[in-house]
């Protein structure tokens, strides 16, 4: 199950018992009066409140007749147990917070469902929010977060370590896509995939390279043209930084004359849509894609090999990426000891039509 946080929405807690046992508002009206409650059930199942609530809280108390009973009279009446009531007796909410940089960008989509399955996996309920790509409000959202959830994961932060470490001092913390110490973390190597883009360059004629930047607080960006560089090096090609403006398709448009005044005649790109922009402002200006540009974008979200022609990328293995971390933040949760360093996992080069050889 998933629950995305915003300023419209808040979950109440209509009845709790010694249990947690609680019943969910209906989100149409807070004042309605008409959600079911534990005593309602006990009256359809014909068995005391205090029964009702060991059963739905801690099934194995009560005989397996009597929890079939109350079961089934839960379902008829609509019955649904509130994580956050629960959480009132015991301390534990059943939930786990994952923050990304934008929902909107297709590179979260892999990380938020291979977390959530985790979760639901084990019981537990994952709650969405976003920092829009800002530092102030993924603070603030983390900070409100965690008064609510068990734990919590940010997926490609942009607050600063000490800020990152501050939170893990209060609650659970896992982070990915950035490397912070003192912090268990999952990190894509980029070391393997870049080497793999930039050795199928050279191989295909180019001997200059334009890295396009991601937001520069983005850790993982810097990790990138790092990258790049040393690739680069050992293959003897010119590597040159290009800076955008956002980390999307129209960022990508927008560097498309830097990218032509570079001289470069091949590009790797921070993330898929500022690859994907650049090869449609490109191919706008009569530039023949990858006749006389290649173009590399990374990570292989959805839908990179639609475009034309289809986009070679760097695959980061993103959905691994979200269910290592929520197995990690769970099993803290539980009581194990989070990993002394980060988890890398590999990327590697899926090759398409918009990379080839230079023919200009």
């Amino acid at each position: 199950m998933l629950l995305v946080a915003n300023s419209d929405y808040d979950v109440a807690v209509t009845e709790a018992t010694n249990s947690g046992a609680a019943t969910v508002p209906s989100r149409r009206g807070r004042g309605d009066k008409s959600s079911p409650t534990i005593y309602d059930i006990a009256k359809l199942a014909g068995v005391n409140p205090s029964t009702v609530s060991r059963a739905l809280s801690k099934p194995g108390r009560v005989s397996a007749k009597t929890q079939k009973i109350i079961e089934d009279a839960a379902e008829q009446l609509n019955y649904r147990v509130n994580p956050f009531a629960r959480a009132l007796p015991t301390g534990r909410t059943q939930t786990f917070g994952l923050i990304v940089a934008d929902i909107t960008n297709p590179t979260f989509f892999d990380i938020i469902r291979g977390a959530e399955s985790t979760g639901s996996s084990r019981d537990y309920t994952l709650v969405l929010a976003e920092s829009a790509e800002s530092a102030d409000t993924e603070v603030t959202a983390s900070r409100r977060m965690l008064s609510t959830v068990d734990g919590l994961i940010l997926a490609s932060p942009r607050m600063d370590d000490e800020q990152i470490r501050a939170l893990a001092a209060d609650k659970p913390v896992v982070v990915i896509n950035r490397d912070v110490d003192g912090v268990p973390c999952v990190v894509p190597d980029v070391t393997k995939g870049i080497g793999q883009a930039v050795r199928s360059l050279a191989a295909n004629g180019h001997k200059q390279i334009a890295y396009v930047a991601g937001p520069a607080q983005s850790w993982m960006s810097a990790r990138r043209w790092e990258g790049v560089q040393s690739a680069s090096e050992w293959s003897k090609l010119g590597a040159v930084r290009v800076e955008s403006s956002k980390p999307t398709v129209d960022g990508g448009r927008y560097v498309a004359r830097d990218i032509l005044d570079s001289g470069a005649t091949a590009v790797i790109t921070y993330n898929d849509l500022l690859a994907i922009g650049l090869m449609q402002e490109l191919q706008a200006a009569g530039v023949r894609v990858p006749d006389q540009i290649s173009i590399v974008g990374f990570d292989d979200i959805f839908g990179a090999d639609f475009t034309t022609p289809p986009l070679t990328t760097v695959r980061s293995p993103l959905g691994e990426c979200g269910s290592r971390a929520a197995t990690l933040l769970l099993d803290m949760l539980h009581g194990n000891e989070g990993p002394s360093g980060a988890i890398h996992v590999d990327t590697e080069l899926v090759v398409r039509g918009s990379s080839g050889r230079l023919l200009a």
